[in-house]
C-alpha cells in the first residue's frame, strides 16, 4: 500500500512518455498554471478565513448555537452538532476540528459522535468551493449556487441525523 501513489506516479510519466509526450514540460507547465490559479484565487482565501476568525473571536458562533437550539430539536437534529453544522459551510478544518471535538467529548460509538462523522462525510465546505471555484473562473455572481449548496448542506445535516438514528 506503501507504494500505491509512487508507482501511479511513476506509472502516470511512463504511459507519457510512450505516447510521445514531454512529460517534465507537462508537469511545469501545469505546475505553473497552478500557480496561476493559487495567484487568482489568494485574495478569496484570505477573505474567507478572516471572516471564520471573526465569527470564533466575536461569540457569534455560540449566539447562533443558542438561537437555533430549539427548532433543531424539533428537527430530530442533535443541538451538539449544531457548532459543527454552523462551521462546515465555512471550514472544511474547523469542522474537521469541532468534529473531532465532539468524537472526543461524546465517544465515536455515541449517537452524536456518529452523527458528526456521517456529517463531515456527507456535506461540502460551501462557501469554501464557491470562493475557490468561482474565484478561479472569475465568476462574479453566483446567483443560486450558494443557496442550493447550502440547502444540500441542511439536507445532509438532517438526513445524517436521520441516518444514524435509523441505523444505530
Amino acid at each position: 500500500m506503501k507504494l500505491l501513489i509512487p508507482l501511479l506516479l511513476a506509472g502516470t510519466a511512463l504511459w507519457g512518455t510512450l505516447r510521445g509526450v514531454d512529460v517534465w514540460n507537462a508537469m511545469a507547465e501545469g505546475a505553473k498554471e497552478g500557480l496561476a490559479v493559487l495567484l487568482r484565487i489568494f485574495p478569496y482565501l484570505v477573505g474567507l478565513m478572516t471572516v471564520i476568525a471573526m465569527l470564533r473571536a466575536s461569540g457569534a458562533l455560540e449566539g447562533m448555537e443558542r438561537l437555533l437550539a430549539p427548532a433543531l430539536e424539533w428537527m430530530g437534529l442533535p443541538v451538539e452538532t449544531l457548532p459543527l453544522m454552523l462551521t462546515r459551510p465555512f471550514s472544511g478544518s474547523g469542522a474537521l476540528g469541532v468534529g473531532a471535538e465532539l468524537i472526543e467529548t461524546y465517544g465515536p460509538d455515541s449517537a452524536i459522535g456518529r452523527t458528526a462523522a456521517v456529517m463531515l462525510g456527507s456535506t461540502e465546505t460551501t462557501f469554501y468551493t464557491v470562493a475557490v471555484y468561482f474565484g478561479a473562473v472569475g465568476v462574479k455572481d453566483s446567483r443560486y449556487a450558494i443557496p442550493a449548496a447550502l440547502a444540500a448542506d441542511f439536507t445532509g445535516f438532517l438526513l445524517s441525523s436521520w441516518t444514524v438514528k435509523l441505523l444505530f
